[in-house]
């Protein structure tokens, strides 16, 4: 019995042409970041993570830096070191986001980002949106894509946010994603519309029906929940101050020439600056707008052997190389 020989290769400098950034929600209640296990899933298509993690698309001017410390423990006379250790770990990271959508905006903020909510006739103005028009309450079998409701008043192409009522709870707020932090009802002015105001929870009508909603993409938090209502909403807005910090996961995959993939899988990352944006010429007149983004990593503990670690960086060579 014979078998085919394995021609196998020389390893290379693995080459990239451009970073790509996946983003998942951090359960910031129990504490609890999404990871990612790249020996399940490293070589998913860059098209479509896994679940929950959500496209970002491509990114320039990736740049990591460690800020850890190492020192070492000297004795005996003459000191002389006897063995190391750290003392202090530190990881930040920064980039620029090549496209605006709700997220990578409060991500490059930093602090609490904000739905304009569609206002009501005759409200007073306020730099982060006015009073909105009266939510529409979902009816039973609403689905991630599919809202049953009355859809007097909403019509294609419109943005919607879709969350519960503000009820007087505190701590944090938002379906899918803690979106803001609230220290008291007073506060928010016991605004029935405030988590619908903060919420990830949007997405764009491709149809209306006599019965419902039909949305281009799935809502982030799923099928919506017993209570939940609707919003139709102008934009987003995000403000230079504020006292939240964003805290996401985060997957930074460079796509090799050859077959090969590095990631950099960083299970918290909060900001470390507010909302910045760069202007790069592209044909005058015209100016491309970038957003600048930056975070600092927080620790984790790596169920394998107890490890506190800031980030895991993972290389899967290409087919056939040698190791």
């Amino acid at each position: 019995m014979s078998t085919a020989a394995i021609t196998s290769s020389a390893p290379t400098t693995p080459v990239t042409r451009r970073v790509r950034a996946y983003f998942a929600p951090v359960n910031r209640v129990a504490e609890q970041p999404t990871l990612f296990d790249p020996s399940v899933s490293g070589d998913f298509n860059l098209d479509s993570p896994p679940a929950p993690w959500i496209d970002l698309g491509w990114i320039a001017d990736f740049s990591r830096k460690s800020g850890s410390s190492i020192e070492a423990l000297n004795t005996g006379s003459p000191a002389a070191p006897q063995v190391q250790m750290r003392a202090m770990i530190g990881s930040t990271v920064s980039f620029r986001f090549l496209t605006w959508k709700k997220i990578s905006m409060a991500l490059s903020a930093g602090s609490e980002h904000m739905n304009l909510l569609a206002p009501a006739a005759g409200v007073a103005a306020n730099g982060s949106g006015s009073k909105g028009i009266v939510a529409v309450s979902l009816l039973a079998g609403s689905t991630a894509t599919s809202l049953n409701m009355v859809t007097a008043g909403f019509q294609a192409g419109q943005m919607v946010v879709v969350d519960a009522d503000y009820s007087g709870q505190t701590g944090y707020v938002g379906s899918g994603v803690s979106a803001a932090y609230v220290r008291s009802a007073a506060s928010v002015n016991n605004d029935p519309d405030y988590v619908r105001r903060m919420s990830f929870n949007v997405a764009l009508v491709a149809s209306v029906t006599a019965t419902g909603l039909t949305l281009a993409q799935p809502l982030l938090a799923g099928a919506p929940a017993a209570g939940m209502k609707v919003q139709a909403i102008e934009g987003f807005v995000d403000r230079e101050g504020g006292s939240f910090f964003q805290e996401w996961s985060a997957l930074f995959v460079m796509p090799g020439e050859q077959g090969e993939r590095i990631l950099y899988h960083y299970p918290r990352l909060q900001p470390t600056g507010g909302a910045q944006e760069e202007l790069q010429a592209l044909s005058v007149p015209l100016e491309w707008v970038t957003l600048q983004a930056g975070f600092r990593a927080m620790p984790v503990i790596d169920a394998n052997d107890g490890e506190q670690v800031l980030c895991f960086r993972s290389f899967l060579p290409s087919p056939l190389t040698l190791l």
